[in-house]
């Protein structure tokens, strides 16, 4: 791409997401960068023989859709893998997985994201259902949110797991309480007892995972995502990268337990260029609420004696004490917090910081936020907070939820519109593989409410229901101020990056019902029409 090549985008219904021109017909781009966004009379100023013109012919572009919250490269490995989010009971998830098994005899099965929530009965799988026929190959699969897997009893075996094993801190080894002997089912940080002796992927297949994600990224209208970035990850996006093939801008948020060796570097927050950036960091605090081991104040609805588990750096004090040297060396802060108890702990612990550290623009995030108290919602704009949420997670919750905590708790969950009343900046993400990339579902979520199997006829917690103009902004301008870049994307504007999306239709003006249905019919990045349907 030349610099001085040049695009007008016309005869558009441009959602330009500036507060100044809201709206525009036209768009001209040069370069990476948009040139001018207005009518298309002035439009006609910046146009010449030179210029590509595209015609929009009414449809909806928008800024391309920045997810904050995603594991991008797991997203590609699960395309390219096994896949048990289909299944809606406990047989059709036997039968997908042993079929994977049948072609892959004697390789590690790893990935999946299975939910057992969606199935007829809603117990947990175990080892004795996948033993018979896995007997040769190591089984290690995932529940959707990350936070508990299965495995069967040859990988139990070869990490010396057995009944005598104790649980981590911060970890769960789920055990028969007639026999003793493990279930298959681990939890939170007993996942890694078997994650760290399963074999990493080749340099090959995490270029061939980068790829797939990053089409899929082009097929929803994705330009920016903020990754939480592993090692393997990192190198990745700079091969990507230097073979000119990023088509997607990466902010990454390492694990904090690297947080000294980005200190030792010298890095600061928002570090990199356009496409790449290092400089945030990323911590758990506590699990999730579909493993149970998200934390909160009372016991579990379904268990009298579970009020969910903090993570062992919670417990050991090493959180705080990582977080205050990291943001003194002005690192941004992620922090994972599901359960209202987390959330507390974390506004606690920010408070901490604050009072540590000189004052800096730390854009300081709560990674979920899903069950808050309304006197922590409070708490959360005092102190200048960022909620980075994921609408589409209220979409799978809501179906159950009723079944793992109290009512009361019921009504303090996704709170959006809330966080947007106290002036909160919310931005929103899908969490991938979690949920789906799709940013479109994660709107029609946001504004609609609506679960799966359309379990509220006006919404889970509907009051909590927030616009279609302001589920947009979370998905862009907002997205874009969480990872400091507010002022060269996330709205179209002349002077900022040339990162867009067209719509198939105006969700602006459809029934919201119809939103998840919408498609993109154009992604533009970096100036470049990257997809086109």
């Amino acid at each position: 791409m030349k610099f001085e090549d040049k695009k007008a985008f016309v005869n558009g219904n441009i959602f330009t997401v500036d507060e100044i021109q809201p709206f525009a017909e036209s768009v001209v781009t040069r370069g990476n960068k948009i040139l001018f966004a207005g009518s298309n009379d002035d439009a006609k100023y910046f146009i010449d023989a030179s210029t590509e013109v595209i015609n929009l012919y009414g449809k909806l572009m928008l800024p391309g859709f920045i997810d904050s919250h995603v594991h991008f490269i797991a997203g590609g490995f699960y395309l390219l893998g096994l896949d048990l989010r289909p299944a809606k009971s406990i047989g059709e998830f036997i039968s997908i997985l042993k079929d994977y098994v049948n072609s892959n005899k004697g390789k590690w099965i790893t990935g999946g994201n299975w939910n057992h929530q969606d199935w007829e009965t809603k117990s947990l799988p175990s080892k004795d259902m996948i033993d018979d026929f896995s007997a040769d190959t190591p089984i290690f699969i995932y529940r959707m949110d990350g936070h508990l897997a299965l495995a069967n009893s040859l990988a139990l075996r070869l990490a010396g797991i057995t009944k005598d094993t104790q649980n981590p801190d911060g970890g769960i080894i789920e055990k028969n309480p007639l026999t003793g002997e493990p279930t298959g089912i681990l939890k939170d940080n007993a996942i890694q007892l078997i994650s760290s002796i399963s074999p990493l992927p080749s340099r090959e297949e995490y270029i061939k995972a980068g790829l797939a994600a990053l089409e899929e990224a082009k097929r929803f209208g994705i330009t920016s995502v903020h990754d939480i970035t592993l090692q393997n990850d990192l190198i990745t996006y700079q091969k990507l990268y230097k073979d000119k093939k990023l088509t997607c801008r990466i902010y990454t948020r390492l694990p904090i337990a690297v947080y000294k060796s980005l200190i030792d570097s010298g890095a600061l927050y928002n570090f990199g260029n356009e496409r790449i950036k290092i400089g945030s960091l990323k911590a758990f605090s506590d699990g999730s609420l579909g493993a149970g081991t998200a934390w909160f104040f009372e016991n579990y609805k379904d268990s009298k004696t579970n009020s969910g588990l903090p993570m062992d750096i919670v417990s050991n004090g090493n959180l705080e004490k990582w977080a205050i040297e990291a943001d003194r060396y002005q690192l941004q802060l992620s922090i994972h917090a599901i359960g209202d108890k987390a959330n507390s702990y974390v506004l606690d612990l920010l408070e901490i910081i604050q009072k540590a550290n000189p004052v800096w623009d730390r854009r300081f995030r709560v990674e979920h936020a899903q069950h808050v108290r309304k006197i922590d919602i409070k708490r959360l704009a005092n102190l200048n907070a960022i909620v980075s949420a994921q609408p589409y997670h209220s979409f799978d919750d809501g179906a159950w939820a009723d079944m793992k905590i109290n009512e009361h708790q019921l009504h303090e969950a996704y709170s959006f519109k809330s966080f947007l009343e106290e002036g909160i900046k919310l931005c929103f993400g899908s969490d991938w593989t979690v949920a789906p990339i799709n940013p479109l579902l994660g709107i029609y979520s946001a504004v609609t409410r609506q679960t799966a199997g359309g379990k509220y006829k006006n919404g889970w917690i509907p009051e909590e229901k927030i616009s279609v103009e302001d589920s947009i902004k979370c998905y862009t301008v907002n997205g874009a101020f969480a990872s400091f870049e507010e002022n060269i994307k996330g709205s179209i504007q002349a002077g900022k990056l040339a990162d867009m999306v067209v719509l198939s239709d105006d969700i602006l003006s459809i029934e919201p019902d119809k939103i998840k249905d919408v498609q993109v019919d154009m992604t533009i990045f970096d100036g470049e029409i990257i997809y086109q349907k």
